[in-house]
Parts: structure tokens; C-alpha cells; sequence
């Protein structure tokens, strides 16, 4: 089954998380999916912006568990070169040549923070909750830290990323991680105002103005700095924290460093 769907119509490409099922949860396969549709309608010529969209009730829960399972049996080696392509496809989505919107009509967990903090822009369902869960299972918010921090600031990363505390869209919008949070009825109201103002301009100043955010705002996120997240999630999941703290999390159990 697909990760997602692809459409294109009028000049907006949409990308669309497709299984609701497992909360448009990611896996291998579902990263290499969204790396490749990013890589392809940034390459597209009739395509002026860019919506990242999900069906159900979560807009993604981070990864998938029975990628997790195989993970969890992963060497250092082979938690590297599986981050590395997390840290590819996440890259590729706040390098895009096109502007992107996040359309958040659900809940959005661990690496689905990424997913949204990639994209120039967010409007978020006000029932929707936000989590950086990772130490809840002994692990750490690492390939996806770049861009979250960028996306909400360190002072709120502080807090959310230490805590692994649950927060609402209200506080995603207070924080800066979101740019506008609405009901369910608003939410395509929202995008369509900021489509209809991506259009209006010049293609080339738009895709100029988000190179400029990029190169100016914050230093480059380059080699190095994706090398040191991927080798740092390497680490932790290798670990015998990140270790117990994930089959604790598949067997439904309390990890070790909770009491009993």
C-alpha cells in the first residue's frame, strides 16, 4: 500500500499521508516515498506551491511500529543509514524549491513534528495535539531537531523536547511551531489564502525568498550538522536505554526506569 497520493491542479502539488490505519505513521518505505514526491514536484515546472495534507484522524504519529520492531534489532551501523535517510527526506522537504504549507487536521507526534517544522508554513485543527515523545522511550528528538528548533525556538524545545509532554495547538501557535490554528471548517479556508497569495507572485522572488530564509535566517543545516543528528540517534537507539525503552514501548510495559 502507498504512502501517499500525489496530485497536481492548477499549479499546487498535493501530497496527501494516506494511511490512516496506522496514523500516517512513517516507515522506510514511507520516507522514500515522501523524499521521492518532494524531489519530483520541486522538479516540476507547473508547480507553484506545494500542500502537505493527511487522511483520518492524525496527521502523522511519527514512525511506524512494526519499523520499529525491525529497528530495534538494528546494529549502530544500520541506525545510521536508516536515520540518514530520515534526514534525507526531511531535507528534501524544507529545501524544496517550492513553497510548502502544512495543512494539520490532526495530531502530530515524534517525527511528525519534523514533517510539519520542514514546511514554510502551518495551520493547524484546533483539537490537535503535539508531541516530542521520543523520551518517553529512552530515545531523543535528534535527525528531527534542526528544524523543530527552528520551527519553535530553543526556549520551548527546552521544555518539550526534555519533558515529552503533550501540548495544544493553542501552545504550538503561541510557541511559533504553527502559524494559525482554526476549526476543522477552517482549515482549507486558511490554505487557500495563503495559496492565493503564493500565486499572486512572482514565482522566481517566491522561490528567491525562500532561499534567502534559508541561507540567512539560521545557519546552514549542512553535512556536518546532519551527520552529528544522524550519529546521535545512532547512539541512543543503540543504547541499553534506547533499547529497553523501545521493546518496553512494543510489549506495553513500563520501561525500566519507571517504578513498577
Amino acid at each position: 500500500m502507498t504512502a501517499l497520493t500525489l496530485t497536481v491542479d492548477g499549479g499546487i502539488a498535493r501530497i496527501t499521508l494516506a494511511q490512516p490505519e496506522i496514523r500516517n505513521a512513517f516507515s522506510d518505505t514511507g520516507i522514500a516515498e515522501i523524499t521521492a514526491a518532494f524531489h519530483k514536484v520541486g522538479e516540476r515546472a507547473d508547480v507553484r506551491a506545494v500542500v502537505l495534507a493527511a487522511e483520518g484522524p492524525a496527521f502523522c504519529a511519527g514512525a511506524d511500529l512494526n519499523w520499529m520492531r525491525r529497528m530495534a534489532d538494528y546494529s549502530r551501523d544500520e541506525n545510521r543509514v536508516d536515520a540518514g535517510l530520515l534526514a534525507e527526506m526531511l531535507r528534501t522537504i524544507y529545501e524544496c524549491p517550492k513553497p510548502t504549507i502544512a495543512r494539520v487536521q490532526g495530531d502530530v507526534y515524534a517525527g511528525g513534528m519534523g514533517l510539519v517544522a520542514c514546511c514554510d508554513m502551518a495551520v493547524a485543527v484546533d483539537t490537535a495535539g503535539f508531541c516530542l515523545s521520543e523520551v518517553k522511550i529512552g530515545l531523543i528528538p535528534a535527525t528531527i531537531s534542526p528544524y523543530v528548533l527552528r520551527a519553535m525556538g530553543a526556549r520551548a524545545a527546552h521544555r518539550y523536547f526534555l519533558t515529552g509532554e503533550r501540548f495544544s495547538a493553542q501552545e504550538a501557535h503561541r510557541i511559533g511551531y504553527v502559524h494559525e490554528v482554526v476549526d476543522a471548517d477552517g482549515l482549507d479556508s486558511v490554505v487557500d489564502g495563503w495559496l492565493k497569495h503564493l500565486l499572486s507572485a512572482g514565482p522566481a522572488a517566491v522561490r528567491a525568498c525562500k532561499r534567502l530564509v534559508l541561507d540567512v535566517a539560521e545557519r546552514e543545516i549542512n553535512e556536518q550538522l546532519i551527520a552529528t543528528t544522524v550519529e546521535s540517534i545512532a547512539n541512543i537507539r543503540a543504547s541499553n536505554e534506547g533499547r529497553e525503552g523501545v521493546q518496553a514501548f512494543l510489549n506495553k510495559r513500563k520501561p525500566s526506569w519507571l517504578p513498577g
